[in-house]
């Protein structure tokens, strides 16, 4: 998966107040009901912060590289080491699906967003689905803000 760019000057504002790894590392883990990567390993370089675990699935492992990538200060997500139980079930034999991360403009919906990519806006609710760590409020949405679009499943 490699790296992912986010915009450095937007997002939580959790760095500068101590040990920013471990800040990431927390905002990842409480933004979930129960543990998401076992083993979960975050470092921060300037800019670019790593991550290093299991994930319980696809999914998982990409909203922890969208927490990541939403921090105020961080432009890069290095994903090399994050990896899913079922890349290592199937021992990577199978192609993954690469996620797809879309970064919010000024004058942005979620309508129009699953309009440019699904072709039917009113398909939205999948988007929030997949972001509901990142989009709260689905009537509040930044400029700025990562998401992920999630495939769609026909």
């Amino acid at each position: 998966m490699g790296f992912f760019n986010f915009l450095s000057n937007a997002g939580k504002k959790v760095l500068g107040k101590g040990d920013d790894a471990a800040a990431i590392k927390s905002e990842i883990e409480s933004s979930f009901a129960e543990l998401p990567v076992q083993g979960l390993a975050v470092e921060v370089d300037g800019e670019t912060v790593s991550l290093g675990g299991v994930a319980t699935d696809l999914a998982t492992k990409e909203k922890a590289i969208l927490i990541a990538g939403n921090v105020e200060g961080i432009s890069k997500v290095n994903a090399d080491q994050l990896v899913t139980m079922e890349q290592i079930a199937s021992e990577n034999t199978r192609e993954v699906f690469e996620p797809v991360f879309y970064t919010i403009q000024k004058g942005d919906t979620l309508w129009g967003i699953s309009s440019e990519f699904y072709g039917n806006g009113s398909k939205y609710p999948l988007i929030v689905e997949a972001n509901l760590e990142v989009i709260k409020d689905a009537d509040l949405i930044y400029p700025g803000q990562a998401i992920r679009i999630p495939e769609l499943v026909v």
